[in-house]
């Protein structure tokens, strides 16, 4: 009869070898597969660390408890087993990791957002990203729950607190308030398609991409390269702008101030040959318009359209230099200009001179027509016989003296 321990280690060395010919007949198969398809080698690369090391992990378990030394059993299978189940806890983990990974690629790389139309694309993007945290954050707990609980003095504490489950939530929830907030806003943000990675938005008064979404926060891209770090719950409780929530096409303005010798009809045959040269607009908008007219000038609005917002800025900056360059060769005279008039030095000098003399009214009256003067002088209270009974119903009948001293009682 063999020796027990010799026996064990036959035993283990046959269940390592059947685990690494199982790995390799595994590996094999999905190889197969691979030839008429690419995913399946992607596969592989990934799981098949952790697949070994499950299969080994199980194999090693296997061998211990098929041959391991009677005698000693009791001592030493308790704890042999209980490092066996964390290991496979742990390898089974790794390797649910792995295929999360490996299929949330795979669907990410079937969903390209370097193309023109990409807005399924990128709501796809979002929500895969978000799945993945959330399966992996999943697994994580439970492989931490499920290696604690192989502890017996884990197991006895966990039923003792059972019943005090719902204070401790409770309690929990308060004290992560903020936490379980942003992680709920994430989670709204993704799922009601309210916001997308790659999304083009203006927040806080900044204009960028999304670069990332999190189940705690959202990163912009900004457009000078900064980086803007904004909780989720921002996004929920603050209005921003979303420049391709339904699709990329823009609209934009150019705004030119011209003189009033402009020909808005030779402006439009001029942006259609400037828009008919570039490839940067999209062909859905060409409108000019003029919108103002006040202040000695004239206001010219350009709308035009592009097939997103990058585009569209460089369509803009594109005909509003070439339209500055066609006024300056083609109408110098509408070139913008501030006028000043000035008065010719005789008139202004007759002009003071009639101010000075204009000290008394009633001599004023006598230098205009008749019928001038009488409207003149219909609302005064001095200057004439009406005038100066006008005057007595607000003076009580106290005489009014004229200037020359005429008419005074003690004269």
């Amino acid at each position: 009869m063999l020796d027990p321990w010799l026996q064990f280690a036959v035993t283990l060395t046959a269940a390592i070898v059947i685990a690494v010919i199982v790995s390799f007949i595994v590996t094999g198969i999905v190889r197969l597969i691979a030839r008429r398809h690419a995913w399946p080698g992607d596969l592989v690369r990934r799981a098949r660390r952790p697949f070994r090391a499950v299969v080994l992990v199980v194999a090693v378990w296997a061998g211990i408890g098929l041959a391991f030394p009677r005698e000693l059993r009791d001592e030493w299978m308790p704890p042999l087993t209980q490092t066996l189940t964390i290991a496979v806890i742990l390898a089974s983990a790794w390797l649910l990791s792995a295929l999360v990974s490996f299929a949330t690629d795979l669907a990410l790389g079937r969903h390209r957002i370097d193309v023109p139309d990409n807005r399924h694309a990128r709501r796809i993007r979002t929500q895969t990203l978000i799945v993945r945290r959330l399966a992996l954050v999943l697994i994580v707990v439970v492989a931490i729950g499920a290696i604690l609980l192989t502890f017996p003095a884990v197991r006895t504490v966990g039923a003792s607190l059972l019943a005090s489950a719902g204070i401790a939530s409770i309690v929990a929830g308060l004290a992560a308030q903020s936490v379980l907030a942003n992680i709920f806003a994430g989670v709204q943000l993704v799922f009601s398609d309210a916001l997308r990675v790659d999304d083009v938005v203006v927040v806080e008064g900044e204009w960028g991409r999304i670069g990332e979404i999190t189940l705690s926060y959202v990163v912009v891209d900004l457009w000078d390269e900064r980086r803007l770090v904004l909780p989720c719950t921002h996004f929920t409780t603050q209005p921003f702008e979303n420049w391709t929530r339904q699709g990329s096409e823009l609209l934009g303005a150019v705004e030119i101030d011209v003189d009033w010798r402009v020909s808005p009809a030779r402006m439009r045959r001029h942006l259609d040959e400037i828009l008919a040269d570039t490839d940067l607009w999209d062909g859905r908008t060409s409108v000019l318009q003029v919108t103002d007219a006040v202040g000695g000038l004239v206001r010219v609005r350009i709308l035009v359209s592009a097939r997103d917002a990058p585009t569209l800025f460089d369509l803009r900056c594109r005909v509003r230099e070439d339209m500055v360059v066609w006024v300056q060769q083609a109408m110098p005279g509408a070139v913008p200009a501030q006028r000043v008039l000035l008065a010719d030095a005789a008139e202004e000098g007759t002009e003071d001179a009639g101010a000075a003399r204009g000290g008394d009214a009633h001599r004023v009256t006598h230098d205009l027509p008749a019928d001038e003067a009488d409207d003149h002088g219909s609302g005064l209270f001095t200057g004439s016989a009406d005038a100066e009974r006008r005057a007595s119903t607000f003076t009580q009948a106290i005489p009014i003296v004229p200037a020359d001293g005429a008419g005074d009682p003690r004269r």
